[in-house]
């Protein structure tokens, strides 16, 4: 009876919230990132422990609009000049690079295939913007010069990811065309630049405009809805064109970080609400998908190598990416830290390389364990560095 029971939408969609947010709390009792208790809890009610949902189509859906949100509300608390800064381009090349050419020499040591590697170094190129994100909001730390950085990276390292994916699908297809690649730099660079244009000078006045409306004043909630509209509408727009839709939601929130409101209800509050359920939801979901039972000893040392490479790779490349632009060490040392994490972004390209049968079962499941590693392992870093910055 239970099991038929488990096996239901509603029972899974009611279990899934429920947890999401229990897990919220405790870890704000106890001190900690949400997104440590979150992703903790999804391996306990996931494959690896109780078995009460697996990552299903719903899940995934779920997660990813609880992403959207995220980046969203997080995307509210910057400036659009913070973002778009030349030196956090160089940060994000170097930080693609050198992940990606050591993930392919390290599968191709263990043993792998040439398309296996190529897969790999891809996956070790990714970061997950809303894992960062999140801690720093956490920490009240968004508005600082490391945050500006990492932020501003991780949006250019997204594109240059899509890059290096479809670059990566070509080479196992056994053909590369250089005109895919140039289509998806003109559209990314495209969308980001008139987005931005047109959410900073005519949605944010409209969103003034309707704030002084009969309607808006009798129905206080109507630009809170018409500012999430937009959010994922920009999703919508980014994911047509092969973005993820997570920078089509944080676009469309620094579009709009400037507008003043009098009359309506203050949608960054519902924004942030709204951030505090989905999001959740977004963070178990990755306990979800790491299945543990799929380890063998054969694996292990890979995933261990595996991992100790995407860390410290990364770190490397976002460090050295930092100091060329003239950050101080700490800085650096911070955007490197926070540009570690593999996240959802990582997972979504070992998907796609099982789908295409072109790596096998135990390097997804490295790869998945790997996202979760350095999930887990970045909120405390970054927590460290932050007191210990302030106590200097």
């Amino acid at each position: 009876m239970f099991e038929g029971l488990s096996s239901t939408l509603e029972f899974q969609m009611s279990l899934l919230l429920f947890m999401a947010l229990a897990g919220y709390l405790i870890a704000s009792k106890i001190n900690q990132s949400a997104i440590i208790g979150e992703i903790l809890v999804g391996i306990l009610i996931g494959p690896s422990l109780l078995g009460l949902i697996t990552y299903t189509e719903f899940v995934r859906s779920f997660a990813q609009l609880g992403a959207v949100v995220l980046l969203f509300v997080i995307g509210l608390e910057f400036k659009i000049k913070e973002i778009f800064n030349p030196k956090y381009g160089v940060i994000a090349l170097i930080g693609v690079i050198v992940p990606w050419v050591c993930g392919f020499f390290l599968a191709d040591l263990f043993g792998y295939n040439f398309t296996s590697a190529v897969f790999v170094g891809t996956a070790l190129t990714a970061t997950s913007i809303a894992i960062t994100a999140n801690v720093l909001k956490e920490m009240g730390k968004l508005r600082s010069e490391a945050a500006k950085a990492i932020i501003g990276a991780a949006v250019i390292d997204d594109i240059l990811g899509l890059l290096f994916l479809s670059f990566s699908m070509q080479v196992v297809k056994g053909s590369l065309e250089v005109l895919p690649l140039l289509l998806i730099i003109v559209g990314s660079l495209v969308f980001i630049v008139l987005g931005a244009y047109i959410g900073y000078t005519f949605l944010s006045r409209m969103i003034e405009k309707i704030d002084c409306t009969k309607i808006a004043r009798k129905f206080p909630e109507t630009v809170f809805i018409f500012t999430i509209m937009i959010a994922f509408f920009y999703a919508m727009i980014a994911e047509a064109i092969g973005l993820s839709a997570i920078v089509g939601a944080f676009l469309a929130g620094v579009s709009l970080e400037g507008v003043t409101i009098w009359h309506s209800k203050d949608y960054k509050e519902g924004g942030d609400y709204l951030r505090i359920i989905f999001a959740s939801i977004f963070f178990v979901s990755l306990g979800i998908l790491a299945d543990f039972r799929s380890l063998s000893l054969q694996i292990v040392w890979f995933i261990i190598a595996l991992t100790f490479v995407a860390f410290f790779t990364k770190y490397l490349g976002c460090y050295v990416g930092a100091r060329l632009g003239k950050l101080s060490h700490k800085v650096s040392s911070m955007v490197g830290v926070g540009m570690i994490p593999r996240g959802e972004v990582a997972m979504i390209v070992a998907l796609i390389g099982l789908n295409l049968t072109v790596i096998e079962q135990d390097i997804y499941v490295s790869l998945i364990l790997m996202s979760l590693l350095t999930t887990v392992l970045v909120p405390p870093i970054l927590r460290y560095q932050s007191k210990h910055m302030e106590t200097d």
